[in-house]
Order: C-alpha cells, then structure tokens, then sequence
C-alpha cells in the first residue's frame, strides 16, 4: 500500500508528522508492505505549514497511478470567532503567516488538488484519510454530501452544513473514507490504519514503539443504534 500525504501551503505539521512517522513505522515492521511519502497538488517543492514558518519538502506530486490512499491535513492558523472571517476573503489573495484557518483552507480551492481529491473519491481503488481540518478540505469542494466523517470540534458544524453527517468521534470509518478528529487524532488514525489494513500485530508493536495507546472507539455506521442516553 502506497500512502500519499498532501502538503499545501498553511497545513498543521502534526497533523503531517504524527500519521507519517505512524505509517513509516508500520512499514518498517510488515518488511515494506506500506510506503509513505509527502506530495504536493503541484509536484515537489518546499511547503510552508502555518506554524511558526516550519517547512516540509514534498519529494513528489499526487499521483492517482500510484496512490492507494492519500491522506490530507488541516491547517495551522487563527481561530478566529463565527463570522469575523469576511466571506469575500476566503480562498483570497497569497499565503501569509497566521491566517484565519477557514482562509487556508478555503484557498486550496483555488488550486488542482479539489479535482484531485474528487478523482481519487470516485475511485473505489483509492481511499481517503482526513486529520483535523482535512475533512473540511473535502467538505468545502461538496466532496461529502452524505457522508459520515468528523473533524476538530470546532468545524462540526461547518462539516455538517457542508452535508455531511458530522460524527463527534475520534476516528470514523465510512468505507473508503476515514477521518480524524483534532490534531492529535493523527497518532490514532495512523494505528487505526495500520490495524485495518496490516493486522492488530503490526500496529500493536507501532503503538509499543510510540508509547502511545489510541484514543477512543473507530465510529462506524455498523451494529445497534443506541437508545438515548
């Protein structure tokens, strides 16, 4: 299983980080059986994340031929309060450091990777895994009419005006779409993937390595539905 992580400009390093070393692991213990590797809508080149000016070098360019998942970041940036972003700025004007994150978001918009990412979600060989904000990539293109997914607690509600059925979970599992919820949901997904697609032995020895334990119960639209609690 080939991974592509994709970079754009304003992504969250952690959100990066956290499910690639993750998923090197993963691949370093099933003797190569995953590979990881960070890309660009655009080809290689230096990306500038949204914290403190950190930079990562994407070594290629998504590639639909060879990508059996990829996996999209959120982004690193202000907050900011319910309509004190101006929706005229969204997707507006060059990157620059602590942009409101809607803003960061909103401007991959304007690039290739939205018809990317739709051609990958068409395709049922590919799977698309989400941290944090990336969901809202997804949802910003009407790529997740319909679909369950989650995303930081502060963009449920923009998930789920987007159409979207929002899951307030740490993972969930829609198929060939899995997302993450906060930044740090990345560590979780990345074992939960391992798990999913390598076997509990290969991401129980990951988690062993990393001294992390995952978080919270992978969400699926599976089994009883709870009486109300």
């Amino acid at each position: 299983m080939h991974i592509q992580v994709v970079l754009f400009d304003g992504f969250d390093p952690l959100d990066v980080i956290a499910p690639y070393e993750v998923l090197y692991a993963g691949g370093s213990a099933a003797d190569g059986a995953v590979t990881v590797e960070l890309v660009t809508a655009e080809g290689p080149r230096e990306v500038i994340s949204g914290t403190g000016g950190l930079s990562l070098r994407a070594a290629g360019a998504l590639d639909l031929e060879r990508a059996d998942m990829l996996l999209v970041p959120g982004a690193s940036g202000r907050v900011g309060e319910p309509g004190e972003v101006p929706e005229e700025e969204l997707g507006a004007g060059e990157w620059k450091q602590d942009e409101f994150i809607p803003v960061l978001l909103g401007r991959t918009l304007t690039t290739e990777l939205p018809a990317l990412l739709k051609q990958a979600m068409d395709d049922p060989d590919i799977t698309v895994a989400t941290v944090c904000g990336g969901s809202l990539v997804l949802a910003m293109a009407g790529l997740l009419e319909g679909r369950h997914a989650t995303t930081h607690h502060l963009g449920l509600d923009m998930l789920d005006a987007a159409g979207a059925h929002a899951i307030r979970a740490r993972v969930v599992d829609d198929g060939d779409l899995i997302t993450a919820a906060g930044v740090t949901s990345g560590l979780d997904l990345g074992l939960y993937l391992l798990e999913r697609e390598l076997g509990p032995r290969i991401a129980h020895a990951v988690e062993e390595l990393f001294a992390h334990e995952r978080r919270g119960t992978v969400w699926r639209a599976q089994g009883m539905a709870p009486a109300t609690l």
